[in-house]
């Protein structure tokens, strides 16, 4: 069970981060869902591979949009799917979850993430700069005045 939880949410992939085991999940953005029953079907891969391949009644998505929520209902059902992964079936305790946004978000995506973020969940959210985490990372020392680039390219 795990109590932290950091969560890169990305456009093409979602990794998914507990502390002293690594990165545990790496899968597509993608989601399936029932068209008539607006049932989740398939999260990551199992979703990906629907692309293209689905009847009508089945809708595979991407749920975000340049690093952003773009389908808020999706994003939180993707969210819970990972957090209930890593939590175990018997999920007593919440976990705190640290989720990577864009460094050009608004207020209002801020706030959507954080909001998904508990609806899936959730005990606490955080939100870190992507670029900040990937600084982080990288071992580049952010307390100090020193020159460093990062270049976060994306999907």
């Amino acid at each position: 069970m795990a109590k932290r939880i950091a969560i890169d949410l990305g456009t093409t992939n979602t990794l998914v981060y507990v502390p002293k085991k690594g990165i545990i999940f790496n899968e597509p953005t993608v989601v399936a869902i029932s068209a008539d029953t607006d049932k989740i079907l398939a999260v990551g891969r199992e979703a990906k591979e629907m692309i293209g391949r689905t009847p009508e009644s089945i809708i595979a998505s991407h749920p975000l949009r340049d690093g952003v929520i773009a389908n808020y209902r999706v994003t939180e059902a993707m969210l819970r799917y990972y957090i209930n992964k890593v939590s175990g079936a018997f999920n007593l305790f919440r976990p705190e979850v640290m989720v990577s946004v864009p460094a050009g978000v608004t207020s209002t995506e801020r706030r959507a993430v954080i909001d998904a973020t508990l609806a899936a969940g959730a005990r606490e959210a955080h939100l870190i700069k992507e670029p900040v985490a990937a600084a982080l990372g990288a071992g580049v020392p952010i307390g100090s005045a020193s020159g460093n680039m990062i270049i976060d390219i994306g999907g």
